[in-house]
């Protein structure tokens, strides 16, 4: 309304407006009191999409939709398809366990992964095609040990996929010894347990009939006792590529990781070149002439952190790689760390060239966003595809590169589906979680960054409760990333939302050794971990505190792995926290060197072994001055976690602090590994996160908890 005129100034046109314009505002007022806060259980409704591929003609979208099943103590998993151009997505396949979706290069067809269930239990993973234009998905291939997603040759008449099947597998078994015979120092990984070195992933294929009846027979492509990588068809379909590191004992030197090719009706791997580091998501050039890649160079000497840059490599003998983006100081395909992603089905999206040659673009993370970038092959240059304060967590486009399907999270909803066609606005293709979210007070974090001890600045996210007053003051949880070298970010975090529903302001910092803050950011605790960046998070606790909404007096600090030898290392040099939560955590460096599922051989956190470094290992170890504690600690531990071995780590805390006589109590979830916060059982994730703050509330809320607490005789 022009300045100085009133309602009254337009009688039968502004009046009516204006009460159309306050009814909305009264219907929208009614809506959001209607709103509640997000639960824990919430958990059990959500869904997640995963793997998301869009049709050769780019008019629809295949995906992966997980959810929680009836008895809440697993995940299904199912494949979705939705059109671009708008309308309700659909489920595509009935079964409960289908996952990897792959068009045919005509589109007619959709290959996936169906596990169905033997003797009561999960079997080995086949792949089932589907022809679009109706009918039963049918088993195209039929391994003991299963198969890998397919890879479609160019004319579609051939797949090309990974089994760890051997030729004796067929046979009937004969019965063997149940002893393992153990002569490798990385023998068993979290989540998996021990490894079989005996079957190894290679390369096989399988021919597409045009009538399936019954599944094909597989043809073993590459063999030898090294593991392969994905494959990747030659446009003539006469090569397959592939990556491979044939190194037997690959822990005692940094990563490795050569590029080979085979002939695709098999024979001896050609070794093409050598990469200087782990090499992974290759992507072949439009003309067949090179060869793009992710990957981190080795540092010299080595490093702590290797940021990872992409890489071209000529198809020639000899030829090196080149990195296109050494100019680029932040994380070619750089994960934001959360608590949903999805917990079943998802892959890893592999960089695309333009059709044209000239351009690849890929996923980066800059400063806990993660976005699609298009980079110049001649020159490295880096622009922007997508913005925002999000995280693109998958991608897949169209032959031509012109149209892509992006899975995108932000910090008030979980995933969804996007499709991005040449310069046009970017299109939202699912809601898969609208008929929840709508209905919840989800806040949006605060990003904002604080000076640290030596004047740098650190990224910090806040989260406040539904109906935030600034005038009160609240109690404030501290939650500490794992990795160490990972990065909070604009992505969903449940456990963030869940704790500021519950009446705490959380603060989620990204201190040194986090990444995404470019290469000299993420390696600066070197020999250091834990030490300055401990210094970091003491300095956004004091920011937190300055800004006046925040009771100094009702302290926690949380955090998992690496944020869990964080928290325990806090306990250790202050007192100014009032509960503590160490979740999947070290106490001991020492006792870790000895049992985690990975070595750490080459210096990367420490310069030798814990007889060589003793001091070293000692004085970076919380279990060293646990006699500081007055803390009242939890410690969440999963049973069988090989990667933070509870033997190193809570269980150590937990008898020390028992010998000592402090409030301690430790909350040990069965069949877990370290996974359990992001895909352990749902039920279990939930128990979690009320055992998280069943420790808080009693703590920093004063309320009765006695079920941490030991009977008293009468």
């Amino acid at each position: 309304m022009p300045p100085g005129l009133s309602v009254t100034d337009y009688p039968g046109i502004l009046v009516p407006n204006m009460r159309q314009a306050l009814l909305c505002i009264v219907l929208a007022a009614c809506a959001f009191a209607q709103k509640r806060p997000i639960t824990e259980t919430d958990l059990y409704a959500f869904k997640w999409v995963a793997d998301a591929r869009i049709s050769p003609d780019g008019a629809q979208v295949a995906y992966v939709q997980a959810s929680v099943n009836a008895k809440h103590d697993n995940y299904q998993t199912s494949i979705w398809i939705v059109p671009v151009s708008g309308g309700q997505e659909r489920p595509l396949t009935s079964g409960t366990r289908d996952a990897a979706p792959r068009w045919s290069p005509d589109g007619k067809r959709l290959a996936f992964l169906r596990t169905v269930e033997k003797d009561g239990k999960p079997d080995a993973a086949q792949i089932f095609v589907l022809e679009m234009a109706g009918g039963e998905a049918r088993a195209l291939t039929d391994l003991p040990k299963g198969a890998g997603a397919a890879v479609w040759s160019p004319s579609g008449r051939s797949i090309a996929f990974l089994s760890k099947t051997l030729p004796k597998d067929s046979a009937k078994a004969d019965e063997k010894s149940d002893v393992r015979i153990i002569n490798r120092a990385a023998y068993r990984s979290n989540g998996s347990g021990y490894t079989d070195f005996e079957h190894v992933n290679h390369i096989w294929t399988v021919e597409v009939p045009t009538v399936i009846a019954v599944p094909g027979a597989s043809t073993q492509i590459s063999k030898g006792r090294f593991a392969d990588g994905l494959p990747v068809w030659s446009k003539d379909e006469k090569q397959i590529f592939f990556t491979s590191d044939h190194t037997a004992e690959p822990y005692y030197e940094p990563p490795q990781t050569d590029l080979y090719a085979v002939d695709a009706k098999g024979g001896a791997a050609r070794k093409l070149s050598h990469i200087d580091g782990a090499a992974s998501a290759l992507s072949l050039s439009p003309d067949d002439s090179q060869v793009a890649f992710i990957s981190a160079l080795r540092g010299n000497p080595v490093r702590s952190y290797s940021q990872p840059d992409l890489f071209v490599l000529e198809l020639t003998p000899g030829a090196r790689p080149r990195n296109l983006t050494a100019k680029y100081d932040f994380d070619i395909g750089g994960a934001i760390g959360g608590d949903q992603a999805p917990p079943r089905g998802n892959s890893p999206s592999v960089p695309y060239w333009s059709s044209d040659g000239k351009s690849i673009f890929v996923t980066t993370g800059e400063k806990g966003r993660s976005n699609l970038k298009k980079v110049d092959v001649s020159t490295g240059k880096v622009e922007a595809v997508t913005i925002g304060d999000q995280d693109v967590y998958g991608y897949h486009p169209t032959p031509d590169g012109r149209t892509v399907a992006l899975l995108i999270s932000n910090t008030t909803n979980l995933g969804d589906v996007y499709v991005l066609e040449g310069n046009a606005p970017m299109k939202r293709s699912t809601r898969v979680n609208d008929g929840l979210l709508t209905k919840l007070d989800l806040p949006a974090p605060e990003e904002f960054f604080y000076k640290s001890f030596d004047g740098k600045m650190i990224q910090g996210f806040i989260q406040k409760p539904p109906q935030f007053d600034a005038s009160r003051k609240y109690p404030l949880i501290l939650n500490i990333h794992g990795g160490p070298h990972s990065a909070y970010g604009f992505t969903f975090f449940h456990e963030m939302q869940w704790m500021a529903a519950k009446g705490y302001v959380v603060l989620y910092p990204n201190p040194r050794g986090s990444t995404t803050f470019g290469q000299d950011f993420g390696n600066i605790i070197q020999y250091k971990y834990p030490g300055d960046d401990y210094k970091d998070l003491m300095a956004g606790v004091d920011a937190m505190i300055a800004k006046g909404y925040v009771d100094a007096d009702k302290l926690g600090v949380t955090g998992g792995s690496g944020g869990g030898i964080l928290t325990n290392w806090t306990i250790t040099q202050t007192n100014r926290f009032k509960a503590a939560v160490a979740q999947r955590s070290i106490a001991d460096w020492s006792s870790f060197w000895y049992t985690a599922d990975f070595t750490l051989f080459t210096p990367t956190w420490f310069r030798g072994a814990p007889w060589q470094q003793e001091a070293d290992f000692k004085a970076r170890s919380p279990i060293t001055f646990i006699d500081k504690v007055q803390t009242p600690l939890m410690l969440v531990e999963g049973e069988v976690d090989l990667r933070c071995p509870p033997g190193a780590g809570g269980e150590e805390m937990f008898r020390a602090l028992k010998f000592l006589k402090k409030p301690v109590v430790m909350v040990q979830f069965p069949g877990e590994s370290h996974e359990l916060s992001r895909s352990g059982k749902p039920v279990h994730r939930v128990e979690r996160l009320q055992h998280i703050l069943g420790w808080f509330d009693k703590y920093l809320m004063g309320k009765p908890m006695p079920v941490y607490d030991i009977p008293m005789d009468e």
